[in-house]
């Protein structure tokens, strides 16, 4: 079943930091299982908030939750990713209740658990690996699209083509992991993870802002002015769309959900650039300064 992570800790999509702290704090001491000695209830809903907790409280965690939704996320992170790095002992010590022992009890079980009052894959898991980081430049539309690349990595020697699928609608900057594809353990653990940070490239037609895409289009002097239709570039195709009369240069016509693909997807955006000709006809210069000496 699918969880609202902000309506698990009962806090608004906009709150601070601070603020979703405080909520999970105020839950996880009331149904820590030391204070519910035997409450199963109790038990699932403090993993619950943890879990909740362990998302709202990192800040790039958070923000692939509020773009790609709790399925879209959960195909990005796994639990291990989801409870890696994560300390709340410190919210419990002034309460003087349980802290490392517990967690590896209740989430050992599910591939992991919390040593130091953050998560390691085990209780008695060894060294493992650090993760390699690389970047990763993508074509503008794959990005948006999603696919599949292949990278070729050196690991123990020798190059082993990797190949990796890219999620539709990833962003600049953000990071990709493939699990086991990082540095050997130094003690017969398993290996880290790599990590791709992704370089998104430019494209000659379009530009993004979060879901949204943008377009220039350009329409001539009369059509701004009378009004006209004009072919609009989106990722389908193109598109004709109406330009009202009196258009002015950057104006913007909005083609719904012609954005970045996802749920809810973006939308498309033309600019309107009025064109203005380099040359003109003795004809054309005629016109223009009738126009002109009309107050137009």
């Amino acid at each position: 079943m699918a969880k609202d992570y902000y309506a698990v800790l009962g806090v608004e999509k906009t709150a601070s930091t601070e603020a979703i702290k405080k909520a999970y704090r105020k839950l996880a001491v009331k149904y820590h299982p030391d204070k519910n000695p035997g409450d199963k209830a109790a038990e699932e809903r403090f993993k619950e908030i943890t879990e909740a907790y362990a998302v709202l409280s990192d800040v790039e965690k958070r923000r692939q939750y509020d773009q790609f939704g709790e399925a879209g996320f959960h195909q990005r992170f796994s639990q291990e990713d989801i409870f890696r790095n994560v300390d709340v002992n410190d919210i419990f010590r002034e309460f003087g209740i349980g802290g490392d022992d517990l967690f590896s009890q209740l989430f050992g079980g599910r591939g992991g658990g919390f040593r130091g009052g953050a998560f390691h894959g085990g209780r008695a898991q060894p060294v493992r690996g650090q993760d390699l980081l690389l970047r990763l430049v993508i074509p503008f539309r794959q990005a948006i699209l999603g696919g599949e690349r292949q990278i070729d990595l050196t690991r123990h020697g020798h190059v082993e083509p990797i190949k990796v699928r890219i999620p539709p609608g990833v962003e600049n900057g953000q990071k990709l992991r493939v699990a086991g594809k990082g540095a050997p353990s130094p003690a017969n653990g398993p290996s880290g993870d790599l990590l791709l940070e992704i370089e998104v490239g430019v494209d000659p037609v379009f530009t993004r802002d979060g879901s949204d895409l943008s377009v220039t289009v350009e329409v001539p002097f009369s059509g701004a002015c009378l009004g006209t239709s004009v072919e609009v570039p989106t990722l389908e195709g193109n598109k004709r769309v109406k330009v009202k009369p009196g258009t002015k240069s950057g104006n913007r016509i909005r083609l719904k959900g012609f954005g970045v693909p996802g749920n809810p997807g973006g939308d498309l955006y033309a600019v309107i650039a009025v064109a203005v000709p380099e040359t003109l006809t003795a004809e054309q210069e005629k016109l223009l300064m009738k126009l002109r000496d009309s107050g137009l």
